[in-house]
């Protein structure tokens, strides 16, 4: 009995010396539609339109052509079913044994910032998800290709029957596991439109239906602890490339993300060193050199078995200085040849590079609690400036103010609670994750103390308000002498007024910045 095998691709990659396996190794006759047909007849493989096989025209610019009983039939009979199989010999149908198809590119077309509500609705696939939910239905007769991946693992297995049945079950879950991508993608879009229409309101960004369907691209070693399992999904590796090291770990992966949003703060050349998602170190100046100096002698421990984060391409000046400690990853936008011919002769250590701009400021949040997710919008509203209030009766000076706005870009990075004394465009102390404001105070002015770093005329930054005075009057007597806070507490004239008694700045920014 003739084999058939259906071909109808948007990604023709891999398609010639596969299509030429399946006519010449295996004898199959190949139907297929449009551009896919066209390549195959250039390559001087035999091809049926299946326009000619079905005996009814494509039409209404190719939105009709596969939708026809004579491929739905030759898909979906049940070769064990006598009545199944009379029904298709009255009517014509032949068996199609093997369909090959992956959908029209909807998802890459509606990432373009210029794309068009037309042209993403014509970037719907009809006839592409109908014919895979066909063919994976009946799998048990009929091969069914979604990913170009697969197409020698398909050959491979077709001279083993038993090998062939146990590949099509695989391959018919990748089939549901795209549709089902494919159709979420297609939601998401399309509520995000409606969202977006004037008599509707404020787009909120927040699907009211949260529909998930990510690849799993890398089984880890283990999660936070060798005891817990772990795998990466996404698209990680489409923002970021590995170019040595061992491979990432489940908390690599975090500090890696918590290091790219922070070190996105800054226009200057900046380092930042960070340790278990929260700064230890960071500093802008006018090379990167200079902000590294000055931002590993905020913690000289923590870069040990931390992560180093620049935003500029590293070269060898810093490559050398950096590879005198042990660290687990440095992130930069690149590195030069004499950086990564430095660390190279360090084989475990990571390098990552960031490819292009991030997604990150339409990125949203999501974590997993008891029952489901809770999602939110990253932390990513700009603060300006502009809109804060000078709330004491002294008013800051140019360089108090440069060193408020650089500690206000740090401390909504680090754990709350958090407090950031900061110099001019450098960090002092950091104090995170305590469970009461003056602890982490205490932790921030002791750091600086171990590292040697005065406080005196430092500036102190609070990721949500002091509720009382008594952490203000603590940072005033560690020396600093302005701080900056969202302001919003009950006691908020306590604090403004503790403020003024010794001279210092007080700044409300409006806005607070809790990470939890």
């Amino acid at each position: 009995m003739q084999k058939n095998a259906l071909l109808s691709v948007s990604d023709k990659s891999g398609l010639v010396p596969f299509a030429k396996a399946l006519v010449e190794q295996h004898g199959y006759r190949l139907l297929s539609t449009g551009g896919t047909a066209k390549l195959l007849e250039q390559e001087g493989i035999p091809v049926t339109e299946v326009s000619d096989y079905t005996g009814f025209p494509e039409m209404m610019e190719g939105r009709v052509k596969t939708l026809h009983p004579k491929i739905h039939g030759g898909l979906l009979a049940r070769r064990d079913k006598e009545d199944h199989m009379a029904a298709a010999a009255e009517h014509g149908i032949e068996m199609i044994d093997l369909v090959v198809v992956n959908l029209y590119p909807f998802e890459e077309t509606v990432a373009k910032p210029d794309v068009t509500f037309e042209l993403a609705i014509e970037n719907i696939d009809i006839g592409g998800p109908s014919m895979l939910r066909s063919a994976a239905k009946n799998h048990a007769s009929v091969s069914v290709v979604v990913d170009a991946a697969d197409y020698d693992r398909v050959l491979a297995a077709m001279s083993d029957e038993a090998a062939l049945l146990k590949l099509r079950r695989e391959l018919a879950l990748k089939v549901f596991q795209r549709t089902s991508s494919y159709d979420g993608a297609i939601a998401a879009y399309l509520e995000a439109q409606v969202a977006e229409a004037p008599d509707l309101g404020e787009i909120s960004g927040i699907p009211a239906k949260l529909d998930l369907q990510l690849p799993q691209v890398q089984s880890l070693r283990y999660g936070e602890n060798p005891h817990q399992k772990a795998a990466l999904y996404g698209n990680f590796f489409d923002c970021f490339e590995q170019l040595q090291g061992k491979e990432l770990s489940f908390n690599n992966i975090i500090d890696i993300t918590a290091a790219t949003y922070l070190i996105g703060e800054f226009q200057k050349p900046t380092v930042a060193i960070l340790k278990h998602t929260n700064p230890c170190g960071v500093a802008s100046a006018e090379t990167l050199v200079e902000a590294w100096e000055q931002a590993f002698v905020t913690d000289q421990q923590a870069p040990f078995g931390g992560i180093i984060v620049v935003n500029q391409t590293m070269d060898a000046d810093l490559a050398a200085i950096i590879s005198k400690i042990f660290c687990e990853v440095i992130i930069a936008p690149d590195f030069t040849p004499a950086a990564r011919e430095i660390f190279a002769k360090k084989k475990n250590l990571r390098l990552m590079t960031v490819k292009g701009s991030l997604p990150a400021d339409s990125l949203q949040e999501m974590r997993s609690v008891v029952g489901g997710v809770l999602m939110q919008d990253r932390d990513t509203m700009p603060d300006r400036p502009s809109d804060w209030k000078i709330v004491s009766k002294r008013q800051p000076s140019d360089e108090e103010m440069r060193a408020m706005i650089f500690g206000w870009n740090v401390v909504k990075h680090v754990k709350s609670n958090a407090i950031v004394y900061a110099g001019c465009e450098r960090t002092l102390g950091v104090g995170a994750g305590q469970m009461s404001r003056v602890d982490s105070s205490k932790i921030a002015v002791w750091k600086a103390g171990e590292a040697g770093l005065p406080l005196e005329g430092s500036i102190v930054a609070s990721d949500a308000f002091f509720p009382f005075a008594d952490g203000l009057i603590a940072a005033a007597e560690a020396g600093a002498v302005a701080a900056i806070q969202p302001g919003g507490s009950v006691r908020d004239d306590e604090v403004i007024a503790a403020a003024d008694e010794r001279n210092m700045v007080m700044v409300f920014t409006g806005k607070r910045h809790f990470k939890h």
